[in-house]
């Protein structure tokens, strides 16, 4: 049995802001809710509330049940984390501590200081608390995602693992272990399509209670019973899966606009009202009394505070404008990379919408970094046509050119003054980060500051590594409607199905290392 109450929940940001005020909601046993809204609402911070790292400032939280929870970084994990670090980062409480003691007693074991004794114990109690089942169902998780055995990977860094396999060890993990409760903090990032549908398959039948964040709409469509959306500082609940959300948010608009309106009319009223009982009373003290009723009644109204405030609408303005080129903006002729695929022909016209798909590890990412003029191995001949100007978003948004400086100063270091730099950032919704360094942005924020840098920079082929990944809704139609009048050419890895549907190209890079044109999509990943 596991679940979760959110009560009169309040936070507020350390320079004073308040991010959030009086959430409350509920994941009942076994309920799968999805935590929607826009970068920067809170989504995040709710989860570290409940997971308990972070104190909220005011209300209370409730778990019934052990809780396994999901971070964003998992999926980017550094060399320094191993397997087995993993494995126990991902495991309650007490078994973390029977490791560490086990850890010890081996390190003394080692340099003589222990005869045995305090080893003999602390094997004794891993075995206790279930340690050895631990490492046969994490040897069983680890081959279904890698085909490795334990013996082989446990003390394997996880930085030699894909952002992708990273994301389905952690959650084979969490969704085979015995926590009742699970929060999942973007579960679909790094994955590829095969990903997100066993994810969307797993959370809809597991028999555990499962708060997750996702920006995907295909797998919240799929998987949600029900959605929690953070926006305005609180929260409300729709009953139903993400499939009816948007027509459900239209509706709680439309109500507490008309709120809002009956409110402003009575107070106006009662204003009035007010005003004329007091001429009446200046003209006869007969009418004193009804002045001090009319001020007392308006007093009330105001004390009982106005409707709940409507949220403010994302208002994102992407202005790629792109340029002209050449009719052929990329030649690859027996273009091969090195050790990921077969010698393969390809011709990119300007103007085209082409989306490069297939599983994680066929080699995608490579050849965008390749078309930007990275030191890619591979053999064969590939060129950009005439006056083609590249432009890269980074998937894991790896920049250290970036790091510690404030966004305002990277603009500037493109020669934009104050006023025009904070005019483009208020387009992308980041004038309130100007003065915060690029690493302290969300994921989101970094999103959109990327797609900005590539709009200065005048990229007219835009190679676009999974661009929707850590963006918002509202966000990610921002980035549609950028590309629809962007004049250039885009070339995009993605795994985002909803955004797939906007593209008019398809090259695939299969699991037998070709790199074929297709109609549909799905067939890079059907087999």
């Amino acid at each position: 049995m596991g679940s979760i109450q959110v009560s009169h929940l309040g936070f507020s940001l350390p320079g004073g802001q308040t991010l959030l005020d009086d959430v409350s909601f509920r994941v009942g046993d076994g309920e799968h809710v999805a935590l929607v809204g826009a970068n920067g609402a809170g989504k995040s911070t709710v989860m570290r509330l409940i997971a308990g790292s972070e104190t909220p400032t005011t209300g209370t939280i409730s778990v019934q049940g052990t809780l396994g929870v999901m971070t964003q970084l998992v999926g980017s994990l550094g060399a320094s984390t191993t397997v087995r670090d993993l494995c126990l980062s991902l495991s309650d409480a007490e078994l973390q501590d029977a490791a560490q003691r086990l850890e010890r007693a081996e390190k003394q074991m080692a340099d003589g200081s222990d005869d045995g004794m305090k080893y003999a114990k602390a094997l004794d109690l891993w075995g206790g608390v279930g340690g050895y089942d631990a490492e046969v169902r994490w040897e069983e998780c680890l081959h279904r995602v890698t085909g490795a055995s334990w013996a082989e990977a446990s003390d394997r860094s996880m930085a030699t693992f894909s952002g992708g396999e990273q994301k389905r060890i952690a959650l084979e993990l969490l969704l085979r272990s015995d926590h009742d409760v699970l929060l999942l903090d973007e579960p679909d990032n790094f994955l590829d399509v095969p990903g997100k549908e066993w994810l969307a398959e797993r959370i809809r039948n597991t028999p555990k209670s499962v708060l997750y964040v996702s920006h995907d709409r295909e797998l919240l469509a799929e998987s949600s019973q029900k959605v929690v959306t953070i926006e305005a500082n609180g929260a409300w609940t729709h009953g139903e899966s993400f499939t009816s959300w948007r027509e459900a948010r239209e509706h709680r608009l439309a109500l507490i606009s008309d709120e809002q309106k009956r409110w402003a009319e009575e107070r106006k009223r009662l204003v009035n009202h007010m005003k004329e009982q007091k001429r009446r009373a200046a003209m006869s003290d007969a009418n004193a009394s009804r002045a001090r009723a009319a001020e007392t009644r308006l007093r009330h109204f105001d004390e009982k505070g106005a409707p709940r405030e409507l949220a403010r609408e994302q208002n994102i303005e992407m202005r790629l404008a792109g340029g002209r080129t050449g009719k052929r903006v990329v030649i690859c002729e027996q273009l091969e990379l090195s050790d990921l695929t077969f010698p393969f022909d390809l011709e990119i016209w300007f103007g085209e919408r082409v989306a490069v798909v297939g599983r994680n590890g066929t080699g995608k990412s490579h050849f965008l970094r390749l078309l930007d003029g990275a030191d890619v191995a591979h053999t064969g001949e590939w060129k950009h046509g005439a006056r083609v100007v590249p432009g890269l978003f980074n998937q894991t948004h790896d920049h250290p050119e970036l790091q510690g400086k404030q966004l305002i100063d990277i603009l500037a270091a493109r020669d934009l003054n104050r006023g025009p730099a904070m005019s483009r950032l208020r387009r992308y919704e980041l004038n309130l980060a100007a003065e915060q360094t690029w690493e302290t942005l969300s994921g989101g924020q970094q999103a959109r500051f990327q797609i900005l840098l590539l709009e200065i920079d005048g990229a007219n082929l835009l190679l676009l590594d999974e661009p929707t990944d850590n963006l918002d809704v509202a966000s990610a139609e921002a980035l549609e409607a950028g590309l629809d009048i962007f004049e250039g050419t885009v070339v995009c890895v993605t795994h985002d199905r909803w955004f797939l549907r906007s593209f008019d190209r398809f090259i695939a890079f299969t699991d037998d290392a070709d790199v074929i044109e297709v109609d549909d999509p799905a067939i890079a990943w059907s087999n």
